[in-house]
């Protein structure tokens, strides 16, 4: 079996079967990098075992020396499958792609596979993490509401932009991939943080239809085991 170390505010370890989650402890400010893994998971039907790592209990739970072995970056998720540990949610969707290919999660065609990954990095590299509980400490708490919107806001002006020549039904045509894999999370950590989305027609429309599937709706932020009874859906 798998197991998957996750945060924010907890995380997820995998052994023959993997996971990515979701999170509310230490990074409760950003829980979209585990959703990721989590959610390739479920697509794939991959039976996964959790490991929740509390971001904030104990000074953080990442900063044990134990985890530190499965991840020396200190970072959840961090996935234990096939004699392996893997970190960065990216790189476990692409191996979990490549070993268990159904149902795809990258296009056969190379353009549209190229449009896939540009949408990935584009909010894995360039929104999420100026949303961390690292980077906010660094801004002060009365200053991190107003810069993670700014963050969001900038990030979705851009993506809002590049979606409106690559969306179908999802973002990339009419097949979930893993561009949408990484939007869901990001749009469920707009909506924490207040961002107003009507000047993002195409994002909504995404994630509306994608909410609409049943491994999204189980995987939200909302639904995990570790969420705090007051934001629970």
């Amino acid at each position: 079996m798998s197991s998957v170390h996750v945060g924010p505010a907890w995380s997820l370890s995998a052994f023959p079967q993997p996971s990515d989650g979701f999170g509310w402890g230490n990074e409760c400010v950003s829980p979209t990098h585990q959703p990721r893994s989590l959610l390739a998971l479920a697509l794939k039907n991959i039976d996964y075992e959790t490991v929740a790592i509390n971001l904030t209990k104990d000074g953080g739970q990442q900063f044990s020396e134990e985890f530190q072995a499965l991840n020396p970056m200190k970072q959840v998720p961090a996935l234990k499958i096939d004699g392996i540990t893997i970190g960065q949610s990216l790189a476990i969707i692409e191996y979990l792609e490549e070993t268990r290919p159904t149902p795809r999660l990258l296009p056969r065609d190379p353009k549209k596979r190229a449009q896939v990954r540009m949408v990935s990095d584009l909010i894995a590299s360039g929104i999420q993490p100026l949303q961390n509980l690292s980077v906010l400490k660094q801004v002060g708490q009365e200053n991190q509401l107003t810069w993670a919107q700014q963050a969001i806001t900038s990030g979705f002006n851009a993506l809002e932009q590049i979606l409106q020549s690559t969306a179908g039904r999802y973002c990339v045509g009419d097949e979930v991939s893993m561009a949408d894999l990484c939007l869901a999370p990001q749009v469920a950590n707009a909506d924490r943080f207040k961002v107003d989305l009507t000047p993002y027609p195409t994002i909504s429309h995404i994630n509306k239809s994608l909410l609409a599937l049943e491994a999204f709706h189980v995987s939200h932020p909302c639904r995990q085991p570790d969420t705090p009874p007051e934001l629970r859906a």
